[in-house]
C-alpha cells in the first residue's frame, strides 16, 4: 500500500508539473492542442483551466466553436451545473446555425434535470427542466432525442405529483380536512393524465366527509351536501373505478346524516 501511495504521489507530481509547463506556454495553438488532449483523456479539470484561458483569445477564430463546445462539456462533466447550463445556452446564441445547436439546447434542459433535487425540496429546477424540455420537443419535432426528453418529463412530473400528494396527505393526517380535500382535488387538476385520479378523488371525498363530521351543527348539513356532490362527480369521472362502491358509501352516510339533522330540527321546532 505504501509503494502504491508513493507511486501515485509521484505520478501526480509529474502530471501537475507537466500541466504547469503547458499553462505557462505562450504558444496558444499548442495550449489548445493540449487542452483537447486532456479533454479526450477525460482530464476535464486540466482541460477546463486551459479552455478558460484560451476562450477570449480564440473568439472569432474558426477553432472557437469546437473550443466553446468542449469547454461547456468540461463544466458539465465536472458537475459545475450552473456554468455548464449558461455555456450551453450561450453556445446556441453564438452559433444558432451550428449542427451542434440542437444538442446544446437539449443539454441545457438536461443540466436542469441533473439539478432536480429530492422530492421534499424546492422543485424550481424541476419545473425549469420540464419547461425547457417541452420547448425543445416543440421546436425540434423530428429530433432523435424526443423519446428521451418525453421520458424525462414523465419522470419529473411523477416527482412533482408525489410531492403534492405528500403535502395533501400531511394535511389529512394533521386533521386539516378542508385543506386536504382542496389539495387532493388540485392533484387531479394539476395531473390530469395520472392513473391515480380516482384514488385522489376518493381521498378528497373522505376529507370533505370528515370536515363535515367535525363541523359545528349549523354547518354540517351543507357540508354533507358537498360530500354528495363530490361523490356524484366521482361517478361521472370514474364510472368504471373499483373504488366507486367506497365512494358511494360516503354519499349514503352523508344522506343519512342529513336526514338525522333534519329530524332533530323538526323535533326542536315541535
Amino acid at each position: 500500500m505504501r509503494i502504491f501511495f508513493l507511486a501515485f504521489m509521484f505520478i501526480s507530481v509529474v502530471s501537475c508539473s507537466k500541466f504547469s509547463k503547458v499553462q505557462k506556454s505562450t504558444d496558444y495553438d499548442y495550449k489548445l492542442k493540449m487542452a483537447d488532449k486532456y479533454y479526450e483523456e477525460k482530464k476535464y479539470n486540466y482541460a477546463s483551466q486551459l479552455y478558460t484561458e484560451l476562450f477570449p483569445i480564440f473568439k472569432g477564430n474558426p477553432k472557437f466553436e469546437d473550443l466553446f463546445y468542449k469547454y461547456a462539456y468540461c463544466n458539465y462533466y465536472l458537475k459545475d451545473w450552473m456554468p455548464a447550463e449558461n455555456l450551453f445556452k450561450q453556445f446556441t446564441e453564438v452559433f444558432p446555425t451550428s449542427p451542434r445547436a440542437e444538442e446544446m439546447e437539449y443539454m441545457r434542459a438536461f443540466t436542469y434535470y441533473k439539478q432536480s433535487p429530492k422530492q421534499d425540496l424546492d422543485q424550481t429546477n424541476t419545473l425549469k427542466a420540464i419547461g425547457l424540455l417541452q420547448t425543445f420537443i416543440n421546436t425540434h419535432p423530428n429530433s432523435t432525442r424526443l423519446k428521451e426528453a418525453n421520458a424525462i418529463i414523465d419522470k419529473l412530473r411523477d416527482k412533482l405529483e408525489a410531492k403534492d400528494y405528500k403535502s395533501a396527505e400531511l394535511y389529512f393526517n394533521m386533521g386539516h380536512y378542508r385543506a386536504a380535500a382542496i389539495a387532493f382535488t388540485s392533484l387531479i387538476n394539476s395531473f390530469p393524465d395520472t392513473n391515480k385520479g380516482d384514488q385522489y378523488k376518493l381521498q378528497a371525498i373522505k376529507s370533505y366527509y370528515l370536515y363535515a363530521e367535525n363541523s359545528i351543527e349549523d354547518k354540517k348539513a351543507a357540508r354533507y351536501e358537498q360530500v354528495i356532490t363530490e361523490v356524484n362527480d366521482f361517478n361521472d369521472r370514474y364510472p368504471e373505478s373499483a373504488l366507486a362502491k367506497e365512494a358511494e358509501r360516503y354519499s349514503t352516510l352523508s344522506q343519512n346524516n342529513i336526514k338525522q339533522i333534519q329530524n332533530e330540527q323538526v323535533k326542536t321546532t315541535n
